[in-house]
């Protein structure tokens, strides 16, 4: 299923936000083959119109229909409730950055915008077996107002899909070249990246350093994991230990993702490999959202070290979910990464 959870913390961003259209509306529609012979065909169009009176400015959300990165954006079932594994990537964003990079699609009253999306990049139905699955798309919003506010907006009308899924079920994903540090890199960007994995490294370890040596509540701690318990605080320390382990300098960088408004992404089970994409070469090597946090965030995604979630991106929305529901903000990547880049510094 889509993360639900990651919409309901840029909800509490969003009530903030003023109307950016009288009564914005969209409808959104799954389609697609009814059968398909083996999952690599297993191709969706999701069709989003806009059904209101004037023109809105859509945000680009990894996790939405909009993008075409294979993240969890479908809840795909069968009638015994059954769902294949994800198997997908997993990314940073900050929804302001993505609007300052212009990371939005404008669709006019009754205009209609497809995205086609190869759902074998996302899903492996191996366990699930094969049969017929309804296939829903996230039908959440995010509408950016000319003030850079940020409203929400469900899909006033969303039609699902069905498909008779059989042969193979799941597809080899190709990687990086395994002794290729750089994929598509150029020099600047090969050079920026030596800055940000030595910055990463910093971060890693002065991270661990102080998780390790402080087991009682401090501010940074209860800034962005909640309250203090022995049980948070051993599993954000484990995290670090193995975090601050890596070689960052050894990892492998694609540099060949244009997204403008996504830093970068992993595929959480192919450790040591880390997907760049357009907001990550403007930000700052260290500092808040910077090239080094976003490489502790990636990492902190890596199931070899600890298989973080993105329940909310942005430091308004981790530090809201430190102080309501601290269970996940000691599994959330941003929060990993503002406890390590530790910026403004807390003690």
């Amino acid at each position: 299923m889509f993360p639900r959870t990651l919409y309901t913390s840029l909800i509490a961003l969003a009530s903030l936000a003023v109307a950016t259209a009288a009564n914005p509306s969209l409808s959104l529609k799954v389609s697609g083959p009814a059968t398909v012979d083996g999952v690599n065909n297993l191709k969706v169009v999701t069709t989003v119109t806009n059904t209101g009176a004037e023109a809105v400015k859509v945000l680009n959300d990894p996790n939405g229909p909009l993008s075409r990165l294979p993240t969890n954006t479908f809840s795909i079932t069968d009638a015994s409730g059954t769902t294949p594994a994800f198997s997908g990537v997993k990314a940073k964003y900050v929804p302001q950055t993505a609007i300052a990079n212009n990371a939005f699609t404008v669709i006019a009253p009754g205009q209609s915008v497809d995205v086609e999306h190869n759902l074998s990049e996302a899903y492996n139905f191996t366990t699930s077996g094969a049969g017929t699955y309804d296939i829903h798309a996230n039908n959440l919003f995010y509408v950016v107002g000319d003030d850079s506010t940020i409203q929400t907006v469900h899909a006033d009308s969303a039609t699902s899909h069905s498909a008779q899924i059989s042969g193979p079920l799941a597809v080899a994903r190709s990687t990086v070249e395994k002794r290729a540090t750089y994929n598509g890199c150029s020099s600047s960007q090969q050079s920026s990246l030596v800055s940000a994995a030595s910055a990463a490294q910093s971060y890693a370890a002065s991270a661990y350093s102080y998780a390790n040596s402080h087991t009682s509540s401090t501010a940074r701690f209860t800034t962005w994991f909640g309250t203090y318990t022995t049980a948070h605080h051993t599993t954000i320390t484990s995290h670090y230990q193995k975090i601050s382990g890596n070689s960052f300098s050894s990892f492998k960088y694609d540099c060949t993702c244009t997204d403008s408004g996504t830093y970068a992404y992993v595929y959480p089970d192919t450790f040591g490999t880390i997907y760049l994409c357009g907001a990550f070469w403007s930000a700052p090597t260290t500092g808040t959202d910077s090239k080094g946090g976003t490489l502790i965030h990636e990492s902190s995604h890596f199931t070899a070290n600890g298989g973080t979630q993105d329940y909310v991106y942005g430091q308004s929305a981790a530090k809201n979910l430190a102080s309501t529901n601290s269970g996940q903000a000691v599994m959330n990547a941003d929060n990993h990464e503002y406890f390590a880049e530790n910026n403004p510094a807390q003690s």
